[in-house]
């Protein structure tokens, strides 16, 4: 038997979650088309043979500005340090730009090697991918290159069953069942949190948080009853949110709902309010939660 933990590095909307939801078969991280939408450490649980291989989905990788930016950056590198092997993905279509050439430059000098997955290569034109992954391999970095479609499958499994072989020899440490080490309560805050970041677009790109409240059951019919808070910096955010008359509101609790009753596979009886922090994005608390240093 082995087991072992996997870091997946990557720049801003690499596709590292879309590839970590893949192989684990299952919604373990939200995905939307914003930025940074990856806020923690997620772990992802998976077997292949005889291994069992958990994914650590990291916050993307950049130039970071804020106290937030500081300390999801640091969540993603210290992910890579605690890891058995690493994974850094790239968006085949954006090639080698300053952000990922900081993240090979930084394994390089690091001295730490990792599994070069070029993402999205539908995207891209075969002589460049070609060239793209020479200038790579050929960084020392590389310990292999695989190219794949993370939204299509493509090219996943052997990606995963080189990885499932590099894992150390020891016994499983998740049963084999468990497909994430995410509470519930966090995991339904993400979920209502993809479903306001898909609902606002552009007209709120980082000044909104979630969090779960309340969960308890309903005994009328086995169900529960979640209350959460949508935690945004200003009161113009919060008109965003509410939207006319409330209906932007409506349609993020019912594509939340919708998306937790599956997950759950019971009712959900999901009931959202809106609320200004205007300085949540320096509580600690909010930190501690994530699982982010606040000092970073």
């Amino acid at each position: 038997m082995r087991c072992g933990f996997v870091a997946v590095i990557g720049a801003p909307n690499a596709g590292k979650s879309t590839l970590v939801n893949a192989l684990v078969g299952a919604k373990v991280s939200i995905v939307t088309h914003k930025v940074q939408t990856t806020r923690t450490r997620v772990m992802g649980v998976t077997i292949r043979d005889r291994a069992q291989v958990v994914f650590v989905d990291t916050p993307g990788i950049f130039k970071p500005k804020k106290r937030l930016d500081r300390a999801m950056v640091g969540a993603a590198w210290q992910g890579a340090e605690d890891a058995d092997g690493v994974v850094f993905v790239l968006d085949a279509a954006v090639g080698l730009n300053a952000e990922n050439q900081a993240i090979l430059d930084r394994l390089v000098k690091d001295k730490r090697k990792a599994v070069l997955v070029l993402n999205k290569i539908d995207l891209i034109k075969r002589d460049k991918l070609l060239a793209l992954s020479k200038t790579l391999n050929d960084s020392g970095a590389a310990t292999a290159t695989f190219m794949i479609s993370a939204s299509k499958g493509d090219g996943i499994w052997d990606l995963m069953d080189h990885l499932a072989k590099q894992m150390p020899q020891g016994p499983w440490m998740f049963p084999e069942d468990q497909l994430s080490d995410m509470p519930q309560m966090l995991l339904a805050a993400e979920v209502t949190r993809e479903k306001l970041f898909l609902n606002v677009h552009q007209e709120l790109p980082y000044a909104a948080t979630v969090e779960t409240e309340s969960w308890e059951p309903s005994p009328k019919d086995g169900g529960v009853r979640v209350e959460q808070t949508i935690y945004v910096e200003r009161d113009s955010q919060k008109a965003i949110v509410l939207g006319k008359g409330g209906q932007r509101l409506k349609a993020i609790g019912a594509a939340a709902r919708q998306e937790l009753i599956e997950m759950l596979d019971c009712p959900v009886h999901l009931f959202l309010f809106v609320k200004v922090r205007d300085s949540w994005q320096d509580d600690p608390a909010r930190y501690s939660v994530w699982n982010l240093d606040f000092n970073a």
